[in-house]
């Protein structure tokens, strides 16, 4: 089995928790975590409710796979209809807390309504209380967690919270867990603030004892373990220089959105790339990054800790910044510098410590700046209106705006709307570089095209992790097929997004994708759940889900008009690199694809794609 067979279902309005068993249905049908979450949620409110409103549910999700000995069995993901978009959102997050959840008997938490004063849930086992959060209200993640944890007088109690930017509702607030993991996009967080819900405390203490075929599953998981070790990427990259090994090769290949996408090659990527990370500094001769770090059950171990340097201004009389934590992963380090063409590490390195500290999204924000940057350099927004100068390059403004919307004081409570609407207000939203609001990710869509096809079609807004083509169409993963061309794309989106929703679903993280295929995870969870879960029911499930995901955004008011990309990536050739000339190709892919996914012209699903996939 490997799935607990239980829910918790919590009602913050009444104030009651209550435990109900899980509808093995489903759970054969949609796995898992994002899938059957993602099922649950569409199944229990109107498509058109308010993502703020007491109405909308907010559901914490473990996979089969979550808490036992797959690599990666660490990841849990948050589910809800997204504010910033008003799509679909389910955001993934690793760290300790999914595996905790899962070892206290829970496959999943559903909230329902909203508390009338702060409240956290504290989960120990089956011993399962609301409990008055009127203390933690005000303070950072950081801070809640401390405070969490001496109170329960365990170090081993996990926390998945929400800082300031969750409580202001900034729009792609994030529900971060350990300090600096992070269900970070499409403002889960600020749900959760909505709810006046400020945190989950779990610990766990029965483990994971339900797995099918042990012997089988531990035989295979070690089997895939050493394909992970094996590999360039997940054996050595990423080990080394954690994401942030992308910075220099996407700027090199003219792929690396800079300056909010006005150019696709950065001339600073050098300065805040892993490897400026793992030099000594000039100032103190210290290196920026201290150590990797490994998630619950990970054989990779991605994460970066850095420690910044004391002398510099953003810190230099903040003492709190100056121990080791969370570092720059590669989304992070380009929002925050390329987007905006900053190249000061140790700028981006405490703009991302404050979006760890106070929950935010560091794509949705730094990507934010990048249109704040261009609006002040247009002269639409001003130094009167921001209190700073704000052009493009300026560390100083990188910080200050960051300060700013972590305490939602100033300009930064209209950063924390994210660019679509600020775009709009000011009336430029052609200078939004997003998709349905959400914000672009590190890959210019000119430089490799098959990022643009994923972004206009993806069911959470612009994301790179609804189809990470560039392991194609960049690193040659699983094939090498051009960055340039339109040719296959549609084909190559679609086995990506089924597959990735496969992998989100089992409770596993999506960078084992580097190394493992679905025929991989298949016998994995074939051994923990069941000899039905073969690899032609597993692309299956993907596929289920996909399709469930977009007929939730359709009946959520979205039509084929939101596949789109915004004007500069369709009319504005780049500039530079091997793109050089080159729009996206967006128009001559989209019909193909929906033709490829058993769509109508107008992107609705077709009759006979639900019947055959039992939505």
């Amino acid at each position: 089995m490997s799935w607990a067979g239980k829910i918790l279902r919590v009602n913050l309005t009444t104030g009651t928790v209550a435990s109900e068993p899980l509808n093995m249905e489903w759970a054969r049908a949609y796995l898992g975590s994002r899938g059957l979450a993602s099922k649950y949620l569409i199944n229990e409110i109107d498509p058109k409710v308010d993502p703020l409103s007491p109405e909308n549910r907010l559901i914490w999700a473990t996979g089969p796979l979550t808490g036992t000995m797959a690599s990666t069995g660490g990841r849990y993901t948050v589910v809800t209809k997204g504010p910033l978009t008003g799509a679909i959102a389910c955001s993934n997050s690793g760290g300790y807390f999914g595996a905790e959840l899962k070892m206290a008997g829970w496959d999943m938490v559903i909230f329902e309504g909203a508390s009338p004063k702060p409240v956290y849930l504290a989960i120990e086992d089956d011993k399962v209380e609301l409990r008055d959060a009127a203390h933690l209200w005000g303070k950072s993640v950081w801070e809640t967690e401390a405070i969490i944890k001496k109170q329960h007088q365990d170090p081993l109690t996990r926390v998945s919270s929400i800082g300031l930017a969750g409580e202001n509702q900034v729009l792609y607030a994030a529900v971060v867990n350990d300090l600096h993991r992070a269900a970070g996009r499409s403002g889960v967080g600020a749900v959760m603030g909505s709810k006046n819900l400020k945190a989950i405390a779990a610990r766990g203490t029965k483990g994971v004892g339900n797995v099918a075929n042990p012997k089988e599953f531990m035989q295979v998981t070690f089997e895939k373990k050493k394909i992970l070790a094996d590999n360039a990427v997940t054996g050595q990259g990423l080990p080394t220089y954690g994401t942030q090994v992308l910075m220099n090769v996407i700027n090199e290949i003219g792929a690396l959105p800079t300056r909010n996408h006005r150019d696709i090659q950065f001339e600073g990527a050098k300065d805040i790339s892993a490897e400026a990370m793992a030099t000594p500094r000039a100032t103190d001769g210290k290196k920026h990054l201290v150590t990797n770090q490994a998630c619950f059950g990970c054989t990779i171990a991605c994460g970066r800790i850095s420690k910044m340097d004391q002398t510099h201004f953003s810190v230099q009389n903040k003492p709190q910044y100056w121990g080791a934590s969370g570092g720059l992963e590669y989304e992070a380090a380009w929002a925050l510098g390329a987007a905006n063409g900053v190249n000061d590490l140790e700028a981006l390195q405490y703009a991302n410590l404050l979006c760890n500290e106070q929950g935010f999204d560091p794509i949705s924000f730094g990507a934010t700046i990048g249109a704040v940057m261009e609006l002040y350099e247009m002269g639409v927004i001003t130094k009167e209106m921001l209190g700073i100068e704000a052009p493009f390059g300026s560390a100083q403004a990188l910080c200050q705006l960051a300060e700013m919307t972590a305490r939602g004081e100033g300009f930064g409570k209209e950063i924390g709307q994210g660019s679509a609407r600020l775009c709009k207000k000011y009336g430029h939203p052609e200078l939004s570089m997003s998709v349905k609001g959400q914000e672009f990710p590190a890959y210019d869509s000119r430089g490799i095209q098959g990022m643009g096809l994923t972004y206009a079609t993806s069911n959470r807004g612009a994301c790179h992790l609804r189809s990470y083509t560039v392991a194609s169409e960049v690193l040659g993963i699983p094939v090498k097929t051009d960055p340039l061309t339109a040719e296959g794309k549609p084909e190559l989106v679609i086995a990506f997004q089924d597959a990735t929703a496969a992998f989100d679903s089992a409770g596993i993280c999506i960078f084992t994708s580097f190394a493992w295929g679905l025929a991989d995870v298949a016998p994995q969870v074939a051994a923990a759940c069941g000899p039905e879960f073969t690899l032609e029911n597993l692309a299956k499930i993907g596929e289920r889900i996909w399709n469930m995901e977009r007929e939730f955004n359709n009946a959520a008011g979205f039509t084929a008009a939101d596949d789109t990309l915004p004007p500069r990536l369709l009319n504005e050739a780049a500039k530079t690199g091997p793109a050089k000339g080159l729009t996206s190709k967006l128009p001559e892919m989209l019909p193909k694809y929906y033709a490829a996914r058993g769509w109508n012209a107008d992107g609705t699903v077709k009759a006979e794609t639900r019947e055959r996939l039992g939505l």
